[in-house]
């Protein structure tokens, strides 16, 4: 079976003269090599694509693949991380991970928790601001958050996202639009352990992997895990797999959340817990970093006793069985199980 990966690679972006915190959240090397190398042990047969120009142009020149593995993050607007799965679903190339329509949704961090709010799931108090003018009339109680609404990778977020009066909010609204050219999230702020738990399969099959428990180290900037705590993780924080009672809470609520907004296939789910002792849903990572060393879930699926080599394997079983699915609706599991390993995947 031929794979095809799709990505950002970051460097060709920093060549392009683009900052380190605009390429953030693009690639590295080490990352395509991992998931190359974890495929190939697999037995499935890689070509690496790169980012959406040279997925169109190998389109156009008439290129296909068995499945795209794609963890391209896309470039401009809130749609950027959609731009990928729509070209393939234009030409009926099946991919891993999730689709258009999630990928765009679960970018906005705004509109990702008004769905999950309308499914009765935990989530703090929320607001999106647009104009800084907005922030006066907010009615939440202090402190509270602010982070751009379509950001990953922590950009946007420190020490002054924690606001304590409405000079101080107004004042991060107004520096962060201007800033990332984007509304802000503001929501109430959750004083308690923060979880990310580690999410492969789809809709009904999905399971968690385990909760990584995110913790401040003395050198850590804030409270809260942003653009510099993850840039100096190895300084900064500390990880630790939890397996108490707080964790199985976490797994539940994440998964319900995974759900509910049609995430496909493995990604991560961050978590925080208020003060009363319920966690809350964050945001959600359709497109999870794979960096096999310096990644949030790849990290804690070692402390797992999950390898690397495993987890993108489970990623790919996930993906070819709800395609198969897909394909062959209504058929049994013994019928799906029996299907031969070249059986075309075909989208509809």
């Amino acid at each position: 079976m031929l794979v095809g990966i799709t990505y950002d690679l970051k460097d060709d972006y920093l060549a392009l003269g683009y900052s380190e915190e605009e390429a953030a959240e693009f690639d590295s090397p080490a990352t395509i090599e991992g998931i190359e190398a974890a495929l190939q042990a697999q037995g499935y047969e890689t070509e690496r694509i790169g980012a959406l120009p040279m997925l169109a142009s190998a389109l156009l020149q008439g290129r296909r693949w068995d499945i795209v593995f794609n963890i391209a993050e896309g470039l401009h607007g809130f749609g950027r991380e959609s731009q990928v799965p729509a070209l393939l679903d234009y030409y009926k190339v099946p991919y891993v991970f999730s689709d258009a329509m999630t990928l765009g949704l679960c970018l906005h961090k705004g509109v990702t928790k008004h769905v999950v709010r309308d499914k009765g799931i935990p989530t703090a108090d929320f607001a999106v601001v647009e104009h800084p003018s907005q922030a006066a009339f907010i009615d939440l109680p202090y402190p509270l958050f602010v982070k751009p609404v379509a950001e990953g990778t922590g950009i946007g977020v420190g020490a002054a996202s924690k606001v304590q009066n409405v000079e101080e909010l107004m004042a991060a609204c107004e520096r962060l639009i201007a800033r990332h050219n984007q509304p802000v999230l503001v929501e109430t702020f959750l004083s308690g352990r923060e979880l990310t738990v580690g999410i492969v399969g789809t809709g009904t099959d999905a399971r968690a992997l385990g909760a990584l428990e995110v913790i401040f180290a003395p050198a850590a900037e804030s409270d809260v895990y942003g653009y510099v705590n993850k840039a100096e993780y190895l300084d900064r924080m500390q990880y630790r797999l939890a397996d108490d009672d707080d964790a199985e809470k976490a797994k539940t609520v994440a998964l319900e959340a995974w759900r509910a907004l049609g995430c496909r296939d493995g990604g991560r789910v961050d978590m925080r817990f208020d003060a009363a002792g319920v966690p809350n849903f964050i945001e959600v990572n359709p497109l999870a970093g794979l960096h096999p060393v310096n990644s949030d879930l790849p990290i804690m699926c070692y402390k797992a006793g999950i390898r690397y080599e495993q987890l993108i394997g489970e990623i790919m079983n996930s993906a070819l069985w709800r395609l198969r699915l897909q394909a062959m609706p209504g058929a049994s599991a013994d019928e799906m199980t029996a299907l031969p390993a070249d059986q075309p995947l075909l989208m509809a």
